[in-house]
């Protein structure tokens, strides 16, 4: 394909990855395609955010393990900006927890490194045309797992809790007030469908480390600890 010969209404993109051959590559195959117009590239997830917001793309291709925030946290970060283009992470991740993650953090597509480079340039030009494309995933279970509703600041209060942070010492963490702190919590508790914050503590050992069976079971009742 010839790369001076762009259509008019070409996809402009923007491609991120820690490896600077893959994203050599990546720009080679992408900027061969007439249906994109290759507009940036970033070897960080910094400089991936800052590139965007600088000048919109429509789409984003992305590594999953971008230094220093990380691809979730970068798609959450975009997720956030009113001009932010839509995301595909294309990344090792043939199982389904990086897509579901990926899913959840609120990507829009995915597609492994095992797939071929067409796949991947098709799937962006999905996306580009509003389209989710995704491996196979069951949503109804990614719906039921609370974990995946929490905001990024409410799942590192439960980290803290997790730890044994009391209320005025999240307050001091987080530079907040203590009554922010109480609103996040309840906010927090409302979402795991607990009331208190042994209950709390307990939802995360069972599904985040996976230590369920370790627990003590913990008591239905009691009054909510905001």
């Amino acid at each position: 394909m010839d790369s001076g010969k762009k259509t008019a209404a070409a996809i402009e993109v923007a491609l991120a990855d820690s490896n600077s051959i893959m994203l050599s590559a990546l720009s080679e195959f992408f900027d061969r395609d007439p249906r994109f117009s290759l507009v940036a590239t970033a070897s960080t997830a910094e400089g991936f955010l800052e590139a965007v917001l600088r000048v919109p793309v429509a789409v984003g291709v992305i590594d999953w393990t971008l230094p220093m925030l990380g691809g979730e946290k970068l798609i959450e970060i975009l997720r956030a900006q009113v001009s932010a283009p839509r995301v595909v992470v294309y990344s090792h991740g043939e199982g389904r927890e990086v897509p579901r993650r990926a899913m959840a953090a609120g990507a829009a597509g995915f597609c492994a490194r095992s797939e071929s480079p067409e796949n991947l340039l098709n799937i962006t030009a999905d996306v580009a045309n509003g389209q989710m494309v995704f491996p196979f995933l069951d949503v109804r279970e990614l719906r039921q797992d609370p974990m995946y509703s929490l905001t990024e600041r409410e799942r590192t209060l439960l980290t803290a809790l997790a730890q044994g942070r009391t209320n005025k010492q999240l307050a001091h963490d987080f530079s907040i007030s203590i009554n922010t702190v109480k609103f996040h919590l309840r906010n927090l508790f409302e979402k795991l469908s607990v009331n208190n914050r042994a209950q709390a503590i307990a939802f995360y050992y069972s599904s985040i480390v996976g230590q369920s069976s370790q627990l003590p079971e913990m008591p239905s009742g009691g009054s909510k600890d905001t």
